[in-house]
């Protein structure tokens, strides 16, 4: 475990905490010093972590409840879209302030839900922009109707049926197994997807997508890596959640 992860993670066991706990008690626990841990707490409350010691035989750390957010109804993609869109905008005032915010609904959430909202953001990929390039960013609202069908198929991890025109104005009908969602260069967005028509791994422009249905097929497990691996000369980066 890294400083960061036991920092979040005294915050958490103080949150569960019954008891005020003590800097051996929970240098025990994080397999650190007392020291460690007081330099740790000291940290927390220089970044305005509401921790306060309680003196006395039964004394230690406690985290203000009163100032401490309980489990969230904070869904795993609403975490991923707000992480997206604090990716793109990093250059923008109280970007700072914001990061710090999308970090404590990350650790007011359940357990399961975080480990699954970090799993979504591994299938959205943002692109930086070439040197000289405009800073228009990606919404999935440019790319149509159609976007919110094929997010919820990608979500759900099934099949998507759709009707796609290409470059050159030719349509085709289309079945293919959603990967990863790629946006952040032009303000356009894509699908990285297995396409059963041509047996391989395709790079599909969203605002071609002229009709999209979600069946209720499951599609098999692949490796993210096969889907990022065709999506060339593109600068890739994850949301951070944390």
């Amino acid at each position: 475990m890294n400083r960061t992860e036991r920092l979040y993670a005294i915050v958490e066991a103080l949150r569960a905490s019954p008891r005020p706990r003590s800097a051996r008690e929970l240098g025990e626990r994080f397999e650190v010093s007392a020291r460690t841990i007081e330099r740790d707490i000291l940290a927390l409350q220089e970044a305005q972590v509401p921790i306060y010691a309680e003196h006395g035989r039964r004394g230690g750390y406690v985290l203000d409840r009163s100032m401490s957010l309980p489990p969230l109804n904070f869904s795993p993609e609403e975490a991923v879209a707000v992480a997206i869109a604090l990716s793109t905008a990093a250059d923008q005032p109280f970007a700072g302030q914001a990061r710090s915010a999308l970090r404590k609904l990350m650790s007011a959430m359940p357990e399961a839900d975080g480990e699954r909202a970090r799993e979504l953001a591994t299938r959205v990929h943002l692109l930086s922009p070439r040197p000289g390039e405009g800073e228009e960013r990606a919404t999935l609202e440019t790319a149509g109707p159609v976007a919110k069908v094929i997010e919820n198929a990608l979500l759900a991890s099934v099949v998507l049926e759709m009707e796609y025109v290409d470059v050159r104005g030719a349509v085709s009908e289309r079945a293919v197994e959603p990967g990863v969602f790629v946006g952040g260069r032009g303000g356009v967005w894509y699908l990285v997807a297995w396409c059963r028509l041509r047996d391989d791994v395709r790079v599909f422009r969203l605002d071609r997508i002229v009709r999209a249905e979600a069946t209720l097929e499951r599609v098999p497990t692949r490796r993210m890596a096969e889907f990022a691996s065709h999506v060339p000369d593109m600068i890739t980066l994850y949301p951070v959640l944390d």
